[in-house]
């Protein structure tokens, strides 16, 4: 048991599921934290050993109840997953999105998967699993129209009005950046293993800048990179920083043309080091921003999802 959590007995145990690694938290009647464990058992090793088995596994080593029922998120649900949790259709509440949890069938207790988003628009066809328990645990307010960064491998971007998911977009900037540094002619130009980018690396902020003063237009300058290393002596964690700054740019131009982002504030969901990048970088694009902490999104959206599906009452504290 962490410092400073609960001293209570646990109501629900919380699941975020994703494909490499997972987190499990047990939680009190009034929404606290009684217990936490992280581990790498995603989805990818979870299709090996099985999910019953790891779930149950993590339960035990934090003693939980045997009937102690289970709220998960993310990629256990997906196609690939324990159990496909069907997609909800945008425009949709997020509340009702929560209630939709799917229950995982032939288990001795209650286990329950909050379903995924989709946006079938013949033009711009979506989907995304996660990230809409990290946005009903973002503290969006009940009136108005918010638009949510939720930066990561699979970045994306979220319209909610007045609590309602209305429509959404992807940008793969997190993937992008490997397959680039991995398999393209960047990887002579990064080497194997570049620094983390930071920041307050001037290279990042300056092709970040003119990523989002071409208006996204990246393809172009993605060259420039191998040439700088070619003429200029770019070094390799430099050069890294400059294909961060240019992606990141990028989708930040593209997205806030497509969704209007305006003289309201971003909402970025986001933690550590990848939070302070696109912090950074939507300070570069004029815009304010509001910091939600990825982490403690994700928990208090379960949290949220377990009320809504009746597993713990909907009274006490938040979190």
């Amino acid at each position: 048991m962490s410092p400073g959590f609960a001293s209570n007995a646990p109501a629900v145990a919380a699941v975020d599921w994703g494909t490499t690694r997972m987190r499990v938290w047990l939680i009190d009647r009034d929404g606290k934290v009684v217990a936490e464990r992280r581990g790498d058992d995603g989805l990818i090793t979870a299709q090996q050993k099985g999910f019953a088995t790891i779930l149950e596994g993590h339960l035990a080593a934090m003693a939980a109840p045997e009937a102690l029922p289970v709220i998960i998120c993310g990629m256990a649900g997906s196609r690939q997953g324990w159990l496909e949790a069907p997609y909800v259709v945008v425009p949709a509440p997020i509340g009702a999105i929560l209630a939709g949890a799917a229950r995982v069938p032939g288990q001795h207790r209650d286990i329950r998967i909050v379903p995924g988003l989709a946006q079938r628009l013949a033009d711009a066809p979506d989907v995304m699993r996660g990230e809409e328990t990290q946005l009903a645990g973002a503290g969006l307010p009940v009136n108005g129209r918010e638009l949510v960064c939720m930066p990561g491998t699979h970045s994306k971007w979220v319209l909610v009005e007045d609590c309602t998911v209305t429509g959404f977009g992807t940008w793969p900037t997190g993937e992008l950046f490997s397959v680039l540094a991995a398999h393209s002619i960047l990887r002579h130009s990064l080497g194997e293993h570049p620094k983390p980018v930071t920041s307050d690396n001037p290279f990042f902020r300056s092709w970040c800048e003119t990523a989002l003063t071409e208006a996204g237009d990246v393809t172009s300058r993605l060259f420039s990179i191998r040439a700088a290393g070619l003429l200029q002596d770019l070094k390799a964690d430099d050069a890294a920083a400059c294909l961060s700054g240019l992606l990141i740019g990028g989708e930040i131009a593209s997205a806030s043309r497509r969704h209007g982002a305006g003289a309201e504030p971003v909402v970025l969901v986001a933690s550590g080091a990848l939070g302070a990048l696109y912090q950074t970088a939507l300070g570069l694009a004029g815009l304010k921003v509001r910091t939600v902490d990825a982490d403690e999104a994700v928990r208090a959206g379960l949290i949220e999802a377990a009320r809504e599906n009746g597993m713990i009452a909907r009274t006490g504290a938040a979190r």
